[in-house]
């Protein structure tokens, strides 16, 4: 009959009332992790199921969240928030090919847009580049310099950074104006912008616009501006900066992974403050 010898041999797997349990169980696991945070992919759950000691194949959480339909579906709606037909003096890209491996190296920023019910509202946000975490942002009604500079000046307060960061953003007029560049003159910012029609150059903050927009602004729907600076802060600060796992930073939180970045150099610090007083005695 031309079958393979395996064919005879064959027995069908079937699942112990233990192994169903267990599969029960993830799946509710992965359930709950979805509801707190509906953008995560399956290899960001993967990660936080392993933070949560649940071992398991990436493989089977991406058939899993197939068979429950928890796979986010992204949308895209945009609109227009940079200007770049202005007077102002334009700066070339300072970070381009540039290694960033500390803190306080490179600030991002740029503007998005949020949906309401009567229009739109906006928000200008700064990232470190290197931890990702969101250290300045407001919310207007308008796209007024008042916005970026409110943004700035937050970052500016919980940062006090030394003279020498890469303030990089796009050529917009609110990132170009005379009283926006003296504030980061006096601050000693050096000055880097993308080129118009380029928002790769500024990916990052891209990618925590996307974020933002899937995780919190598409699925809350909101009617008011009020609505809006509720709730913003609460994602950023709560949700952002503390809980959201990155990949680009080891699949850690941006709180996270500055506190990693603080105790190492504290470990560093401590071994050589010992060392030295090894060599004097």
């Amino acid at each position: 009959m031309k079958l393979a010898p395996s064919s005879f041999y064959y027995k069908p797997k079937t699942a112990t009332a233990e192994q169903l349990q267990s599969s029960a169980d993830l799946r509710d696991q992965i359930e709950a992790i979805c509801l707190d945070f509906p953008g995560y992919g399956y290899r960001r759950v993967t990660a936080q199921l392993k933070r949560d000691h649940r071992i398991v194949n990436h493989k089977k959480v991406l058939r899993l969240m197939r068979e429950s339909d928890l796979l986010c579906r992204l949308k895209r709606r945009k609109t227009r928030t940079t200007n770049s037909k202005h007077h102002f003096p334009r700066y070339p890209n300072l970070i381009k090919g540039k290694a960033i491996n500390k803190l306080n190296q490179v600030w991002l920023a740029d503007i998005t847009y949020i949906r309401i019910r009567t229009g739109f509202v906006y928000l200008a946000a700064i990232l470190d580049a290197y931890s990702r975490k969101v250290i300045g942002y407001t919310v207007s009604r308008g796209l007024e310099t008042e916005l970026t500079l409110a943004a700035l000046r937050m970052a500016i307060a919980r940062r006090r950074p030394q003279f020498g960061v890469i303030h990089h953003s796009d050529q917009g007029v609110q990132y170009a104006a005379d009283e926006y560049i003296a504030e980061l003159r006096n601050y000693g910012f050096e000055i880097s912008m993308a080129r118009t029609g380029t928002p790769y150059e500024n990916a990052t903050m891209e990618s925590f616009f996307k974020t933002l927009k899937y995780e919190e602004v598409n699925l809350c729907e909101y009617e008011t501006y009020e609505d809006v600076i509720e709730r913003i802060p609460y994602f950023i600060e709560a949700v952002y900066n503390q809980k959201r796992l990155h990949s680009g930073i080891g699949y850690l939180s941006p709180e996270e992974f500055e506190s990693w970045l603080l105790n190492q150099k504290v470990t560093r610090e401590s071994r050589q403050a010992l060392l030295t007083s090894s060599v004097q005695s």
